[in-house]
């Protein structure tokens, strides 16, 4: 039997995180490519965990989601943003995001549907579509014209949305550009929602981690927007705690339904006694989460000069764990040739990212670095890159 996986999926091999994981352990690099922190969340979060496990949390919880983790969730986006979700029938909490936004394309996306996509995009997001025989319609993301932040072109969008458009996904702050989109921009896709009458996913992973200011402003905030967006977050970003997977779903209760009827029959449900854990920090490690904001800022900007003085161009985030580089100044074209190489020249592991992207070629010449790491391992990853840059092939 040569290939038993079913064709919708064969183009979905090892992903890259794993791949480039992998070299890492073989090769002893620092590891900048896989977005997750090297030091755990909040102690008292630890803790608390810990704590409902010896006390006995350890059976099935309700399959929404322990009742303190949705109130706590839906009192949080109140707090935060005007926006009311009923705890009992429009929070849903799941095994992490990408558990949320794989029932929710799977629950809500037809054979042959179109789902609209900002690329460069999480992987998640493209198997979810192909598995529920939908199809992707990307428009992408490219630097504005100061060269900094990434942005798209509404006309592009606007062309791409089309009779058999049902869904747009929507990653802001995003990953892996750290754009945080503005409300011009959603003001864009919010329009095209309503008058297509278009269901929206919001991947909102990074709400709490944006620089410079930058303000997230959820879609579903938006005017004739909350009815159709399922708005979609998780803790393990938030609190430095990526293996919890603890996520949730936030949206009308018809479309949080559809939600839960795909889900039950996938992970069913998530850990109760770490769902108490981030109930409780929700309401008591905001300081915790804004020291962890500063910090956060602090890493870019030491990645980013250092990438700098390595000669790659780095556009400096917004948001999120990641710092995206140009790989052109330094000869290179070709972003997976120069990430397999990196881990054997110099030591350090990046993930190229073109394999965000549809079209390759469009992001053939950046990689992405990941800068939630310890201050003395991003300095030896830097001091490595300035030592023993390898040299583009044919030079």
């Amino acid at each position: 039997m040569s290939d038993a996986l079913v064709a919708r999926m064969r183009q979905f091999g090892e992903t890259i995180f794993a791949e480039m994981t992998r070299l890492a352990a073989e090769t002893q690099a620092v590891n900048l490519g896989q977005g997750f922190p090297d030091t755990d969340g909040p102690e008292a979060l630890v803790r608390s965990a810990g704590a409902h496990m010896a006390n006995g949390v350890n059976q099935y919880p309700p399959g929404l989601g322990r009742p303190e983790l949705r109130s706590a969730v839906a009192a949080d986006r109140r707090l935060r943003f005007g926006l009311d979700y009923d705890p009992d029938s429009e929070v849903y909490v799941t095994v992490g995001a990408t558990a949320g936004i794989a029932a929710s394309v799977l629950g809500l996306v037809e054979a042959g549907d179109e789902v609209v996509v900002l690329e460069p995009m999480y992987d998640s997001y493209a198997a979810a579509i192909a598995l529920a025989n939908g199809v992707a319609r990307p428009v992408t993301l490219r630097p504005d014209a100061g060269g900094t932040r990434f942005t798209f072109d509404p006309a592009e969008l606007r062309a791409v949305v089309g009779p058999r458009t049902r869904m747009i996904i929507v990653n802001s702050p995003h990953n892996p550009t750290g754009t945080v989109l503005r409300r011009s921009e959603l003001e864009t896709i919010a329009e095209l929602c309503r008058e297509h009458d278009l269901l929206a996913v919001t991947d909102e992973v990074y709400e709490h981690l944006i620089f410079d200011g930058a303000e997230h402003i959820p879609l579903a905030s938006l005017p004739g927007m909350r009815e159709r967006t399922l708005a979609i977050s998780s803790a393990g970003k938030t609190y430095s705690v990526t293996g919890w997977k603890i996520g949730w779903v936030m949206g009308p209760k018809p479309l949080v339904r559809a939600v839960r009827t795909v889900n039950q029959f996938l992970t069913f449900t998530a850990n109760g006694a770490l769902q108490l854990a981030v109930a409780e920090a929700i309401t008591s490690q905001q300081e915790w989460v804004q020291q962890q904001r500063a910090a956060l800022e602090q890493k870019r900007d030491r990645l980013a000069t250092g990438l700098a003085r390595a000669g790659l161009r780095p556009h400096v985030p917004q948001g999120t764990y990641f710092v995206m580089a140009d790989i052109r100044p330094l000869g290179f074209e070709d972003g997976v040739e120069l990430a397999r190489s990196l881990p054997h020249a110099a030591g350090v592991v990046t993930v190229p990212a073109q394999v965000f992207y549809a079209d390759p070629a469009e992001g053939r010449h950046l990689v992405r670095f990941a800068f939630c790491k310890q201050d003395p391992v991003l300095d030896e990853a830097v001091r490595r890159l300035e030592a023993r840059m390898p040299q583009p092939q044919g030079t």
